[in-house]
């Protein structure tokens, strides 16, 4: 008789499948079997809040399969993830196919590899059930919200919205990251850098101080004024400070800073992070390697490292840098939460796999997202960079002025991998001065800014401002944002995320009736408590009354109070063809349309067109904004099908000086805009703002 072993997915069976042999069989439950019904509430409140469990549609031949399987096995083993979901997963697999549990059903491990699942199976334990009640206590919390609050949304602003716990908590980030950008005022201030010379060196200081107390110029009046005063100053070199600093190396990922950081390198969606590094954990074919998962468990809040990995890294490091870029060891940061900490950092399994020996076994997004992973666990376990930095403090009179200059002395982990530069960490080198030294002055440069307000959310920045308020886990962060931008709540511009009229009318209610379903305090809270019933330290029957009685009752009240709430409607000149009505924007959850505002007695829509104002290169047409189907903004033309002219990027009205082809407006995040020719023979290019 064989041995049977139950996991999630095809791709986990068959990478654990090679690794077993003839005498296990290794079947996929195809994630969960059993859920919250679809169409009813399936919940009992009034009996302990006991769950209805139905078999999820077209599941039932599988577990037909599976009982027949389990029936024929010598020993069932649940190899489900290491987490709630897959814990949930293993009791609910457990139940269904009416297996026993003797403390030897589960086994679990952190990384898909031949070592780590032999050793699992040699060590198999039994269902955990605080991981089930903690796992079932958020399931039921998310439907009765969900449940009980979306008709109310029905009745009181439009149909077929919904709530949800964690989501409305996001939007009224966005929401309210929106109000602060509207609500800010730019003020006025001004810069002044001083170009100096000294031995026939150049180099740049920046206005800092007068008088010893910190400088702030306001306007255009006090600079000139400064500037007059300064000019006919001695610059004298007054004082010279080195010192060595250190930059430590980076932690390896967790899965909040995993999706942030290939949101920022490889502009990767939550989402597509996801889907790539559970491939490239489950498992894939790697030429002499065989099939083998890369990386480890990629929902995880801990930056801890197994013994083992830190030694082979160690161990690799000296052998490819020298022993000196090893890193000493480092205090891991506690996670936020009562995190169970047998969980890891994400990091290869297998250090050895260097990203560009398996290159030509992985997609190119899959080596990119690895060659990230990887890098930077590397590089979490070299030693600190270390920089000599130079400040010279230079007097004009009563004005002084700074310049640091910073020289690499060893690049420690920053061989391997760079990080972003802290604001105002710019520096140069300096050349050799002496206390006393007067300078010479080839120029004072004058610049105006403006203070800017907070910028909108990023997939990225969201994420990690969830993450420090304790909001949501790693196994909730991509779900969240794909819904929040499903149900038409946000929309993406580029890459930040801005509510809709929709969105914001929603979080209103929501925070004027339900203050506590959308308090960010309450919803980190209640994730704290949910971890509290995980480490068998709350009873999950008392968290959920402790939250629906109070709930129930505002929600009662709400029907009563809250008024039939309309939507603003934004009136086009366009008239209806059928009634002569001027058609008005709607939002449905697939994006904006045109539709007459006589519905019902008229039913004329039309896609909504976005225009530009730029003129189609090949026809003379109007430039318009579509969207592909992955959601992409794209530039055609109004004439299509007629005209095939399509861009990603905005065409300019102006033809290009040398060879007359299409312009097009290229906008990068740390450089000024400019104009591209699009012919790839010719590529002249020009800053933007001359032909604006």
């Amino acid at each position: 008789m064989k041995k049977l072993v139950i996991v999630e997915s095809p791709a986990k069976a068959k990478t654990i499948g090679k690794f077993l042999g003839k005498e296990y069989v290794v079947k996929a439950s195809m994630g969960h079997i059993r859920d919250l019904p679809t169409y009813r509430f399936g919940v009992n409140i009034e009996k302990d809040f006991a769950p209805t469990y139905e078999i999820i549609r077209g599941k039932k031949e599988l577990i037909k399969e599976l009982k027949e399987e389990a029936a024929r096995a010598e020993k069932v083993y649940i190899a489900s993830d290491p987490d709630r979901e897959g814990e949930a997963i293993a009791w609910h697999v457990k139940e269904v196919l009416d297996l026993e549990d003797n403390g030897d059903l589960r086994i679990e491990f952190n990384e898909i590899t031949k070592d780590a699942v032999l050793q699992a199976i040699a060590n198999p334990r039994g269902i955990d059930y605080n991981r089930v009640y903690a796992q079932q206590a958020r399931r039921i919390l998310d439907r009765i919200v969900g449940y009980k609050l979306s008709p109310l949304l029905w009745r009181k602003i439009k149909k077929g919205l919904s709530a949800g716990r964690v989501q409305s908590v996001a939007v009224r980030l966005i929401c309210e990251r929106e109000e602060e950008i509207e609500k800010f005022v730019p003020e006025e201030y001004w810069s002044l850098t001083a170009h100096l010379e000294a031995e026939k060196k150049k180099f740049k200081a920046k206005l800092s101080k007068y008088q010893n107390r910190k400088i702030e110029i306001k306007n255009k009046d006090e600079m000139e004024r400064i500037i007059t005063e300064v000019s006919q100053r001695d610059f004298k070199v007054v004082k010279i400070t080195k010192k060595l600093t250190k930059k430590s190396a980076p932690e390896p990922f967790i899965t909040s800073t995993l999706q942030q950081e290939a949101s920022k390198r490889l502009n990767f969606s939550a989402k597509k992070t996801m889907q790539i590094a559970q491939a490239l954990y489950e498992g894939l074919e790697i030429g002499e390697y065989g099939v083998t998962g890369l990386v480890t468990y990629i929902r995880t809040d801990s930056t801890r490292i197994a013994e083992e990995a830190k030694a082979k890294a160690a161990a690799y490091i000296k052998n490819v840098f020298g022993e000196e870029y090893v890193g000493t060891e480092k205090k891991t940061k506690a996670p936020k939460g009562k995190i169970q900490d047998a969980h890891e950092a994400i990091r290869p399994t297998d250090i050895e796999k260097d990203p560009e020996k398996i290159k030509q076994y992985l997609t190119p997004d899959q080596y990119k997202l690895y060659k990230l992973i990887w890098e930077r666990f590397v590089a979490s376990q070299m030693s600190e960079a270390q920089y000599d930095v130079t400040t010279v403090e230079i007097e004009a009179g009563d004005y002084l002025f700074r310049a640091t200059g910073s020289i690499l002395r060893f690049p420690g982990f920053t061989k391997i991998y760079q990080v972003e530069e802290e604001e105002g960490e710019e520096k140069e080198k300096l050349p050799p001065l002496m206390e006393g030294q007067i300078l010479t002055l080839l120029k004072l440069e004058p610049k105006q800014h403006f203070t800017e307000p907070p910028p909108r959310y990023t997939e990225a920045t969201l994420i990690k401002a969830l993450e420090e308020k304790g909001i949501g886990r790693p196994s909730t962060y991509a779900p969240i944002l794909e819904t929040i931008l499903k149900r038409g709540y946000v929309e993406k511009d580029k890459k930040q995320l801005k509510p809709t009229e929709l969105g914001r009318i929603v979080v209103d209610l929501l925070k004027e009736h339900f203050p506590d379903i959308i308090d960010v305090e309450f919803t980190a809270e209640m994730e704290e408590k949910l971890d509290q019933i995980e480490e068998g330290e709350k009873n999950w029957i008392e968290v959920l009354r402790s939250f629906y009685e109070p709930f129930n009752e505002t929600l009662r009240q709400s029907y009563e109070k809250i008024e039939k709430i309309i939507l603003p409607l934004e009136e086009t000149e366009e008239k209806c063809p059928n009634c002569g009505r001027n058609l008005v924007v709607r939002t449905s959850r697939f994006g904006k349309f045109l539709a007459c505002p006589g519905y019902p007695e008229c039913k004329f829509i039309k896609p909504f067109v976005q225009k530009t104002g730029a003129t189609c290169p090949q026809c003379g047409g109007e430039i318009i904004v579509k969207k592909s189907k992955k959601g992409r903004v794209f530039y055609g033309c109004s004439n299509y099908p007629s005209c095939d002219f399509v861009s990603w990027d905005l065409p300019s009205s102006k033809k290009c000086p040398n060879c007359q082809s299409v312009m097009v407006e290229k906008r990068p995040k740390k450089k000024p805009p400019y104009l591209l020719c699009t012919n790839p023979d010719c590529k002249h290019t020009e800053p933007l703002e001359e032909v604006q």
